[in-house]
């Protein structure tokens, strides 16, 4: 059944976005950053309520599918994430009986991933982007925008005294 949206109420205004016009430029900045981290969060929620599985596993089974019998080695690279952390999101995706583990057969030693129905069936009714909406976002802007966005974001960095190593966790896990 149709909704009617002529008889539905307009959406209540926020005072305080509504009047942003007295606003400092660092404030201005601030509410930017506070819709960045929304659209993110709202992506991860909406990730996890439609498939059961967090966001990072769902890049995790994303890569995977487009690379059949990638290894946890270069998974990590493909997410930029420390070997440590794609070793987790396998190890939960194999849990799951989304993917399967098999030994390559020209190098024993080695583990090779594969999608498994059940990752696929996952992965069909996932909203994507798979690897999450910023990362998606900013492979969209031209090269001259991200390289001075780039260097204003390592100069605020710089100013909050980050642990660079940070930078190879997933958003999906913050």
């Amino acid at each position: 059944m149709a909704v009617d949206r002529s008889k539905r109420r307009p959406a209540a205004r926020h005072p305080v976005v509504d009047a942003d016009v007295d606003l400092s430029p660092a404030v201005r900045v601030l509410r930017q950053f506070r819709q960045v981290f929304n659209a993110v969060r709202t992506h991860f929620h909406d990730v996890e309520r439609g498939t059961g599985i967090g966001g990072a596993q769902l890049w995790a089974l994303g890569v995977i599918a487009s690379r059949p019998g990638i290894g946890v080695g270069q998974l990590a690279l493909a997410m930029d994430v420390h070997q440590a952390t794609a070793s987790n999101l396998v190890r939960a995706l194999l849990e799951a009986r989304l993917v399967a583990r098999e030994r390559d057969p020209e190098d024993r030693r080695a583990v090779c991933l594969r999608l498994l129905p059940e990752g696929g069936e996952v992965l069909a009714r996932a909203p994507g982007p798979f690897e999450g909406v910023l990362p998606a976002a900013l492979a969209q802007l031209d090269p001259e925008t991200l390289a001075r966005l780039h260097g204003d974001l390592d100069a605020l960095l710089a100013l909050l005294e980050v642990d660079r190593r940070a930078a190879g966790i997933p958003l999906a896990e913050l």
